[in-house]
């Protein structure tokens, strides 16, 4: 398991950039109290770890459990590309595996644009015919990671023209303290939207003014200049 996280990590390293590991600790907020805190990147762009992912996509799970747990940002996310590349052929066996494994490290799935790229694909296609009452577990948990992956994962129920659990969860975190939850939020329901237009005009007209300000203009990004500022209307 070590000489593969090696032999990933100096794969990376290759693909890096001195310019992007001088930015990206500034663009996912690395400094002290910010959402990143202490994480590190070697400066390599998602097209570039996802080539390292295509050639590694048939390591075992415990290899790819010891790539979840480095230190580099672009590590953890090279991992996790590699369990949504064994998910597009997986049986649901297989499928229930990276499942368990994702959920059963979420705390290395820190920052959203590891969320962003992976919970869907993960936990919400192989969630498609089965209960979610896993991800409202996960939008109770004091954990931020575990909330964005609640919501983010519902983007494969959105696909499917399964709305529900998309305004149930915004009607839970609603009041979330951090605002990359009501930025996950408001794109959740932005993408709910070109399902229903009507449904998400109808649910921001309601809740309008319990709304953070960044959730609300996410979600209403499509609708039309008129509908947009009658909506932003104190």
């Amino acid at each position: 398991m070590k000489a593969i996280t090696t032999m990933i990590t100096a794969a990376l390293n290759e693909r890096s950039s001195a310019e992007k590991r001088e930015i990206f600790p500034r663009f996912f907020k690395t400094g002290k109290g910010e959402y990143g805190e202490g994480d590190k990147f070697m400066g390599v762009t998602v097209p570039n770890v996802r080539a390292v992912a295509k050639l590694h996509k048939d390591i075992t799970h415990d290899e790819i459990k010891t790539l979840l747990t480095s230190e580099w940002h672009e590590v953890r996310l090279c991992a996790l590309l590699i369990m949504v590349e064994k998910c597009r052929k997986a049986d649901d066996n297989e499928r229930q595996k990276l499942f368990n494994l994702y959920l059963s490290q979420t705390r290395h799935i820190n920052n959203w644009d590891l969320v962003d790229l992976s919970a869907w694909r993960i936990v919400g296609v192989y969630l498609l015919d089965k209960s979610r009452e896993i991800l409202y577990k996960l939008a109770q948990s004091s954990l931020l990671w575990d909330n964005r992956i609640a919501i983010v994962s519902t983007f494969a129920f959105i696909r499917e023209g399964q709305l529900e659990d998309t305004y149930a969860l915004c009607d839970i975190m609603m009041q979330h303290p951090h605002d990359l939850m009501h930025k996950a939020c408001g794109w959740m329901l932005r993408e709910a939207g070109k399902r229903n237009p009507q449904r998400l005009y109808d649910y921001v007209a309601r809740h309008r003014h319990e709304m953070p300000r960044i959730m609300l203009r996410y979600a209403i990004e499509k609708f039309s200049p008129e509908e947009r500022k009658a909506l932003m209307k104190p």
